[in-house]
């Protein structure tokens, strides 16, 4: 038994079942649910982002959801900061924290702390977005390839906003951001944690699983609900918000920049490719211990390994 306190991570690809799962749990055990999800900390996005509905947030209590307004941005620091003050209240009240949720990225700052990176300098985020008007984000990609390879060969050529990100590091320290990442401190979290994965055996499946999702939210309004957020707030296709998957595709057909008749297959591929990067960080994670997410007795298989956790915490 560990000196430390327990908690449980409950992480996977989109559409792998997490939230049922979750529910579950919270029914069986003295768990409190802490988001890790960097689209549901927005307000009034809720039928792109798969938000649990207001009768079931109601009944099962989620920190870090409807956090901010989809005008503001949301940080990996400023989660780390509140996930651990959510998780020491859970703590001190006799729970367990449960945190569920794909958004990887939270994940490695909050058990792996955050770099000392420096601050954006919006004069050269604004040199390197008009240099990408001109020559296209795949052309500043490939100069982030001369800079930094390790940082480029995970990125993709379009992924304005990391490629951006990391070439600004380079600019403003004169040394490659992947060499700034392995030198960070790493700090242990004061708990003992079981990381549980959920992954596809069948990634065809999880597929199908996405694309019957996303054709559902359309069923379910979201176009309305794109239409409500630009009436409501002051918007635009640079914010976190508005580039997140399904609302980007949105906002794109709202724009007229793409035909409505494509709004589904536009998001239902970029949902997947979501998945895919959400899976290939989960491979990458020797802690975890993965279960089949298609599996029909997969919330037991998880009820029972958390319960031998909690036996061996003393819980």
């Amino acid at each position: 038994m560990s000196a430390h306190p327990p908690a449980i991570l409950l992480m996977g690809p989109t559409a792998s079942g997490k939230t049922a799962a979750a529910l579950h749990l919270f029914d069986r055990f003295p768990v409190e649910l802490i988001s890790v999800d960097s689209a549901l900390v927005f307000r009034d996005m809720d039928i792109g982002t798969a938000k649990p509905d207001r009768a079931t947030l109601a009944r099962y209590p989620h920190r870090l959801v409807d956090v901010i307004s989809p005008e503001e941005a949301y940080s990996a620091a400023r989660f780390r900061d509140e996930a651990l003050a959510a998780m020491a209240e859970a703590t001190a009240r006799g729970k367990v924290p449960l945190l569920v949720g794909g958004t990887m990225l939270y994940y490695k700052a909050l058990r792996e702390g955050l770099s000392d990176l420096p601050q954006a300098d919006p004069a050269l985020r604004a040199e390197l977005e008009a240099k990408a008007a001109a020559y296209g984000w795949p052309a500043l990609h490939a100069e982030l390839a001369q800079l930094d390879p390790v940082t480029a060969a995970r990125l993709h050529p379009t992924d304005s906003q990391r490629v951006s990100r990391a070439l600004e590091i380079c600019q403003l320290t004169g040394r490659p951001m992947s060499a700034l990442l392995a030198e960070q401190q790493r700090e242990p979290l004061p708990w003992n944690l079981l990381p549980l994965a959920l992954a596809p055996s069948d990634r065809a499946v999880l597929h199908q699983r996405i694309a019957e999702r996303f054709a559902q939210m359309l069923a379910q309004g979201f176009m309305d609900e794109m239409q409500a957020l630009r009436a409501k707030y002051r918007l635009n296709a640079g914010l976190p918000s508005m580039r997140c998957v399904g609302y980007r595709q949105a906002w794109e057909v709202l724009e007229g920049e793409a035909p409505a008749a494509e709004l589904l297959d536009r998001g239902i591929f970029a949902t997947r490719q979501l998945a895919k990067r959400q899976i290939t960080w989960l491979r990458s994670d020797p802690t975890a211990e993965v279960f089949d997410c298609l599996a029909p007795d997969l919330i037991a298989r998880v009820e029972t390994r958390v319960a031998r956790f909690l036996k061996q915490q003393k819980v």
